[in-house]
């Protein structure tokens, strides 16, 4: 006897299989990260993640202007300064690259959501997220410093401050910091679970952060640890975190189900650069089909609970939504 359920049915034509789909993808669920450099017309392009660059901040307001006629309703962006010190200086400079490049695209694109990583790996002499002291992270000196960032960022038209150091109490400082000098309304996107994870090491080529010494692993957390994150984002939460990120996404799609499932707050994933590079290499070598694997990791990231995707495939993904 033949089944009476058959789901095949329901599969039978495109038109049908896009009328009954669960999960969608839209520009509109992205953010597209960029690099910024002092200069002028500086296009660098990052060997290690093909399609990406350092621009310095002419180029980043071309590149922003194409991102916002894609439909993508934001950028992030992470500074690469002319110089590096022990105290992270350049970070909260009102002249610094970041805040240069926060009013240039402004001026030119006033409707794009800008968010600005808060963090001092690009910054530091050592490529640490924070202010070393005794040959560790002092942890509440680095508090300090990571307020004086985001006011500098806000001060500079900076929609939303995303602080990615992961030193504990971060958010309610940074909070503070933002309502006493008049920014009540700047968003805080927190990096609420940040694991310390080997995904990340086309990034630090991108953002010349790589540690002088040692590892992170005494500050971000542990690849083997679930129910610690659901504290940690409940800890950012009380502290005035508006938006959380998860990050990476793909090896931590548990995670973003897990944190979607507890909270009622807006949950960002973080497609970070050695997925994204990982599926450039094998499409250069012919082992997959690009934009097919690009788009089912990218509907799989959503599907597991995140409403905003950070994304090195933002444009492709959006022109290819469009088409």
């Amino acid at each position: 006897m033949f089944p009476v359920q058959r789901l095949r049915r329901l599969r039978k034509t495109d038109i049908l299989r896009k009328m009954v789909r669960e999960t969608t993808l839209a520009p509109q669920d992205f953010i597209y990260p960029m690099f910024v450099v002092p200069g002028k017309g500086v296009k660098n392009s990052i060997s290690s993640m093909p399609g990406c660059f350092q621009e310095s901040i002419d180029e980043a307001v071309k590149t922003a202007k194409e991102v916002y006629s894609l439909n993508i309703p934001a950028i992030i962006l992470f500074g690469i300064p002319e110089n590096k010190d022990e105290k992270a200086s350049d970070a909260y400079k009102d002249n610094g690259v970041v805040q240069q490049a926060i009013k240039a695209i402004k001026d030119f694109i006033p409707e794009l959501i800008i968010i600005t990583d808060v963090c001092l790996c690009e910054y530091t002499s050592h490529g640490h997220c924070g202010i070393i002291k005794n040959g560790t992270i002092d942890n509440d000196a680095t508090l300090e410093v990571l307020a004086l960032e985001a006011v500098s960022h806000a001060r500079a038209g900076a929609d939303i401050v995303a602080p990615s150091d992961m030193m504990d109490g971060r958010v309610g400082k940074i909070r503070k910091s933002l309502d006493e000098e008049g920014f009540t309304d700047v968003v805080i996107l927190s990096y609420a679970a940040k694991y310390a994870s080997a995904f990340y090491g086309p990034f630090r080529e991108a953002a010349q952060s790589v540690p002088a010494f040692g590892d992170r692993r005494s500050y971000q957390m542990d690849p083997a640890n679930r129910r610690e994150a659901i504290r940690e984002v409940a800890l950012d939460i009380e502290e005035g975190a508006d938006m959380v990120i998860i990050k990476p996404a793909l090896s931590y799609l548990d995670i973003i189900s897990d944190v979607k499932q507890s909270f009622n707050v807006p949950v960002a994933a973080y497609n970070v650069s050695g997925e994204y590079s990982m599926i450039k290499a094998a499409a250069q070598f012919g082992w997959l089909n690009e934009e097919t694997v690009m788009m089912e990791i990218l509907t799989s990231i959503k599907r597991a609970g995140a409403d905003i995707i950070l994304s090195y495939f933002a444009r492709e993904a959006a022109r290819l939504l469009q088409r």
